[in-house]
């Protein structure tokens, strides 16, 4: 494709429908257009003052924990991200808008300590980046995630954490703290280590090298980390997963998890998009085998089975995964959360 009609630096290159409003502007059909409908998009903020910050968790996939999302939409772009959907809630795309038009909850380090002073809280670890990556390029200006660790260390509550980028490494003075009395689990974002493929399917992160060299300096400094090997995509990355693992444990991981990859929602168009755009010779083989996970389509909701998929394929991507994770983790672990640090008055307990 010819680079003015490529938007570098984002992932997605399209606008897809949604279907929450009734009129549009889309990019379906830009066969039929005399001129481009689209334009490299710049960043925009739009500031939100929700009523709460904490969302209950209660999925068998992922456990009891809270979710805390200081951001929505998120910068780094990934075409295949799952929280995309979600952007359309908010009246926008989750094209071009989820990576372009970012909603910024300035008072997310206020509305937390207000749910954690509440006498009714129920004590679960708080997963920051839930749903779009808490250290995204905005936060080094924000510093919204910050705020919130910050808090969480006064009051000695467990958290934890996956990112793609190596900005987390500004917070290791507080993570560090953390760590001392057992509060935080760190988990870096790991899909591949080909630089050309991670520049195309999810530009604006760090890279590879740079997530292992912060996983190693957290490490040191004796914060548990670990590694997410996610999502797998057949014909792109699933044969990178024993090395990925391999270096991981090389630079500190103390475990590593895995999820396949699924369509859900607008995202069947939108990578399929993108699929052709970049790996048009592979096209049918990616898309293929994403359907032979799925039981002959690119989505599956089903509690239990959406993550790892079913057939096959699932199968020898989870032998390959427990290869590797076994032959480089052995003997390793996140250790287990503290739960009776938890101070409901913050550092006032102490007077």
């Amino acid at each position: 494709m010819a680079d003015d009609k490529y938007f570098k630096g984002r992932g997605s290159q399209i606008q897809t429908a949604n279907p929450f409003l009734q009129q549009q502007y889309v990019s379906e059909h830009i066969e039929g257009l005399d001129e481009p409908l689209l334009s490299q998009p710049q960043t925009q903020i739009f500031k939100e003052s929700p009523k709460k910050i904490v969302s209950k968790v209660d999925s068998p996939d992922l456990g009891k924990v809270y979710s805390v999302n200081p951001y929505q939409g998120c910068e780094h772009g990934c075409v295949y991200c799952y929280a995309r959907n979600s952007h359309q809630y908010w009246g926008f795309s989750a094209g071009l808008d989820f990576e372009s038009k970012i909603i910024v909850k300035e008072q997310a380090a206020r509305l937390l300590e207000k749910e954690l002073r509440h006498k009714s809280w129920e004590l679960r670890p708080i997963m920051i980046s839930g749903n779009t990556d808490c250290y995204q390029p905005l936060e080094r200006k924000f510093k919204l995630t910050r705020q919130l660790l910050q808090l969480l260390k006064d009051y000695r509550h467990p958290v934890g954490i996956i990112t793609k980028n190596s900005l987390i490494t500004r917070d290791v003075d507080i993570l560090e703290e953390m760590a001392k009395h057992h509060l935080v689990h760190v988990y870096f974002s790991i899909n591949t280590l080909n630089e050309e493929l991670r520049g195309k399917m999810e530009p604006r992160t760090a890279s590879a090298r740079k997530k292992l060299e912060a996983m190693e300096l957290l490490s040191q400094k004796g914060i548990p980390v670990g590694v997410m090997n996610a999502p797998v995509i057949p014909g792109l990355n699933d044969h990178e997963i024993p090395e990925i693992i391999r270096q991981s444990a090389e630079h500190g991981a103390r475990a590593a998890g895995y999820t396949i990859v699924r369509l859900n929602g607008s995202l069947g168009p939108l990578f399929g998009d993108w699929l052709r755009k970049n790996y048009p010779d592979r096209f049918e083989k990616v898309w293929n085998g994403i359907c032979s996970l799925h039981a002959g389509k690119v989505n599956d909701s089903q509690w239990g089975r959406r993550m790892g998929g079913e057939g096959p394929l699932a199968l020898a991507i989870s032998q390959l995964f427990r290869l590797a994770k076994r032959k480089y983790l052995s003997g390793r672990s996140m250790p287990a959360y503290n739960l009776q640090a938890f101070r409901r008055g913050s550092q006032y307990t102490l007077f």
